[in-house]
């Protein structure tokens, strides 16, 4: 019995069954079958061209951007609901800064930036402080961040839309980093990647991201063996948030112009995309990689449905659909490779 225990103990596990207990498989298993969906049924109307890729990866990235340090702090066993409104938040603070008082672009971007991280230190302090989840906390802080967006915004401008932003934008040192091109790729799909490369590395080589899966699976064995959890919560929180102004600047300088209700619902969306990428609700599981895949299959769908012309009122219920479907996949898989 005591040699069929130790045995149990140092059993290896086989690499068939690893792989199946990887978090973002759902999510690229998914992402397969979406881009074979849309190549057969849009291929020929253009999903498969330069420009339809093009398309489809700017929208991932867009969402991407904000979805990879939203994984991470989902993994420590938090949300962020305020990103969306960050993203509005940060977009008005860089446009009224520049237009009505004529800041230079990189002052009014620090601004945001610097806003942007009290912002989060400010959710991550309330969580931290009060004890109260952070669902409850950071959806105080969307509707009070997109208020306080909008009263200013009218108070300042009269308005809830502010334009003029090219000619502060166009030929500044800022653009090609933040809304420029590379080969004909947007610079914001660069950001997505890197930003998934430092967050993967994070995740997975640094003493940090130990930390981080410590504080979300177990807080109180994490606090005993010397972990901060307290401090790892604050910081994702406040990467969340200057996430969301580094979106908002990469728009703001494409659109040239800003708008109080831009990032609405991204929060929700950045959430499905780590969910679908195998990032569990509870905290403690889930992994870069899978949010990225996430995300571009969020911007797969968003595109392909345009593709194929069918109206994009549907997009929502593929997203719903593909949702629930890659919750139970999850599921599935890691109970039937956990047995096995």
């Amino acid at each position: 019995m005591a040699q069929a225990t130790v045995g149990e103990r140092v059993r290896e596990v086989g690499f068939l069954r690893r792989q199946l207990t990887r978090p973002e498989l759902a999510a690229i298993a998914g992402a397969i079958l979406v881009f074979a969906f849309f190549a057969i049924t849009a291929g020929d109307q253009g999903f498969l061209t330069f420009g339809g890729t093009i398309s489809y990866l700017q929208v991932a990235a867009q969402l991407g951007i904000v979805a990879v340090p939203v994984a991470m702090l989902m993994i420590a066993g938090e949300f962020d609901l305020s990103v969306g409104s960050m993203v509005g938040a940060a977009g008005i603070i860089i446009a009224i800064t520049v237009t009505q008082y004529g800041w230079p672009l990189f002052a009014g971007v620090l601004l945001a930036c610097a806003v942007a991280l009290l912002v989060g230190f400010f959710n991550g302090y309330l969580v931290i402080k009060t004890g109260l989840p952070s669902f409850i906390v950071t959806l105080a802080m969307l509707f009070a961040l997109r208020g306080l967006t909008i009263g200013f915004s009218r108070l300042i401008t009269g308005r809830t839309q502010i334009g003029g932003l090219s000619d502060a934008t166009q030929g500044d040192v800022l653009f090609p980093i933040f809304a420029g091109e590379i080969a004909g790729i947007p610079v914001s799909v660069f950001w997505w990647i890197g930003l998934a490369i430092l967050g993967t590395w994070v995740l997975q080589r640094t003493a940090f991201g130990n930390w981080i899966f410590g504080s979300g699976g177990d807080p109180v064995a994490a606090r005993n063996v010397g972990v901060p959890v307290n401090r790892v919560k604050i910081i994702l929180f406040m990467c969340t948030a200057l996430s969301a102004a580094l979106l908002a600047t990469i728009q703001v300088m494409d659109a040239g112009s800003a708008d109080v209700l831009r990032g609405e619902l991204l929060e929700l969306q950045a959430i499905a995309a780590s969910v679908i990428g195998g990032v569990l609700l509870t905290g403690g599981y889930g992994s870069v990689v899978g949010a990225v895949f996430g995300a571009l299959i969020f911007g797969m769908v968003q595109q392909g449905i345009f593709f194929t012309g069918v109206n994009t009122d549907w997009f929502l219920v593929f997203v719903g659909v593909m949702l629930l479907v890659a919750v139970l996949f999850n599921n599935v898989i890691r109970n039937r490779a956990s047995k096995g």
